[in-house]
């Protein structure tokens, strides 16, 4: 491995620790290298806070050291004003001689316009450094922008011989301890977690981060018919933001909200929706029969799926995923933890 592939890794691996923190915006970290010595890096730590450079930036103890520095950055610098200044003015103004980005930022507030700003300032840059690695950090972002729709992530548990529930539905957990944990990690890291009808109803579940420390996602549930409304569930209880995507009534200013939508067109406009929203991504948690539509209409993007070494004979079947690889498989504990990502 190069020196600049060592030091691009550390500015992804500073980047990871926004997770959950930084949306809408990306997962940014930046690493400022002089004399082949990291002088200073930082990370973008929240939304609406500094960007990932003036905290590397602010972090170098002798500030004369920064004329002709080497910065690496996963993500293009912004050229514009928003929440913050412009980062790549800020990186012209430090005297920095060259910069690594891994990739062209897809906003087209941005898209090339940082790159554009260091290059007419003398300052050589270098794109592509780790592109693969930058994409697969900061796949919600880029989902988002080029497709118009959230990053979506399907979650369930089954059993070894692939069932979910019993067939009487009566709630029954299937993965361990260590793997629910796990779980309400993940709510932390997406920006909404979606549950289907019969899931609210048997199931009765909060969609809260209860287990981890960390933000709570909007909750959205699908109930085309509003055969939910008016009844005692968690969904209800106005903790937290929550949208009931319906067939039937718009409802604004509410907790739950609810939005009519095209039943022809229903997914699609579910999706439109939560990116008007900016909504980054999306967690669907069940049950069986809303996995099923995700899959079956090819929305989808990466699947994960805990297996338990227990047997339940009969039940609801696990979906079946078409057109996925599987990319690695871990154990937690006493459950298999497999992850699919959707070939294109």
């Amino acid at each position: 491995m190069s020196s600049d592939e060592l030091f691009m890794h550390r500015a992804l691996d500073l980047a990871r620790n926004g997770a959950g923190r930084v949306s809408p915006n990306p997962m940014v970290g930046c690493v400022i290298v002089q004399g082949g010595e990291l002088i200073g890096e930082g990370w973008h730590q929240a939304y609406g806070g500094p960007h990932a450079e003036v905290n590397a930036v602010a972090s170098v103890r002798d500030k004369g050291r920064l004329p002709g520095s080497t910065v690496y950055l996963n993500l293009e610098p912004c050229a514009h004003y928003g929440k913050t200044p412009p980062c790549a003015d800020l990186l012209v103004h430090t005297g920095v001689g060259r910069v690594f980005v891994a990739n062209t930022d897809p906003n087209p507030l941005v898209s090339g316009k940082g790159i554009d700003v260091l290059r007419k300032a003398g300052i050589v840059v270098d794109t592509g450094l780790l592109a693969g690695e930058g994409e697969e950090l900061n796949c919600r972002f880029f989902t988002w922008h080029r497709l118009n729709r959230p990053y979506i992530i399907l979650k369930w548990a089954e059993t070894a011989d692939g069932y979910m529930a019993p067939a009487d539905r009566q709630r029954q957990w299937i993965s361990g301890a260590c793997s629910r944990i796990l779980v309400h990690k993940w709510r932390s890291e997406e920006d909404a977690v979606m549950v289907g009808k019969n899931t609210a109803l048997y199931d009765n579940p909060r969609l809260n981060v209860r287990d981890w420390s960390g933000r709570q996602p909007l909750r959205a549930l699908v109930d085309r018919h509003l055969v939910l409304r008016g009844k005692n569930l968690h969904l209800f209880d106005r903790s937290q933001p929550t949208v009931c995507y319906n067939t039937k009534i718009n409802e604004s200013g509410g907790n739950p909200e609810y939005v009519a939508c095209d039943n022809n067109n229903f997914f699609e406009h579910i999706l439109a929706d939560l990116h008007r929203r900016q909504a980054l991504s999306l967690m669907v948690e069940g049950g069986a029969e809303l996995l099923k539509a995700f899959i079956e209409r090819g929305l989808w993007d990466e699947a994960r799926v805990f297996r338990s070494p227990a047997l339940m004979g009969s039940g609801l079947e696990a979906p079946l995923l078409a057109g996925a690889s599987e990319v690695r498989s871990s154990a937690v504990m006493e459950d298999e933890l497999v992850i699919f990502k959707r070939m294109e």
